[in-house]
């Protein structure tokens, strides 16, 4: 799924889609501390993000937030990886953030959006997002512990 990149302005902050602009290193550091995906090796990380639409989040030049959507651009699109660096938490960045997912011409008319979340539920129900209507439906192939293994 190939777009133009966009960048959106506020209040000194950024919102870039450019893959360019995207510090690695650092959208890494932030998700490899996270509960969801501790000890993501970089190469695996590097990787997710070729395959997705990611989403910096800048102050000035400095990456402070970061998301990424995998979409086939038609049905279904699956965010993921939604970070706010906390020395910048409590200025309305997430959401704002997701303003600029939900709104990106090219993840409009989507049959259905997925995410995993443990703790922000309050965040993605303002945006639509709400509880598997039918989990009977839903299956995983889940390894919840591949980023432990032993290399």
């Amino acid at each position: 799924m190939q777009h133009e990149p966009l960048r959106w302005q506020r209040d000194g902050y950024a919102i870039d889609t450019d893959p360019a602009r995207l510090d690695l290193a650092t959208a890494h550091a932030f998700i490899a501390a996270t509960y969801w995906a501790r000890g993501i090796p970089f190469d695996t990380f590097r990787r997710s993000v070729e395959g997705a639409l990611c989403f910096g989040v800048y102050h000035g030049e400095a990456l402070v937030g970061f998301a990424r959507v995998i979409s086939d651009g038609a049905t279904i699109a699956y965010l993921g990886d939604v970070y706010i660096d906390p020395p910048h938490r409590g200025h309305g960045l997430s959401k704002w953030l997701m303003d600029c997912i939900v709104g990106h011409p090219g993840l409009q008319g989507l049959r259905r959006w997925i995410l995993l979340t443990g703790d922000a539920h309050g965040l993605y129900r303002q945006y639509g997002f709400t509880d598997i209507a039918a989990p009977e439906l839903w299956m995983e192939r889940a390894n919840l512990n591949v980023y432990k293994q032993p290399t």
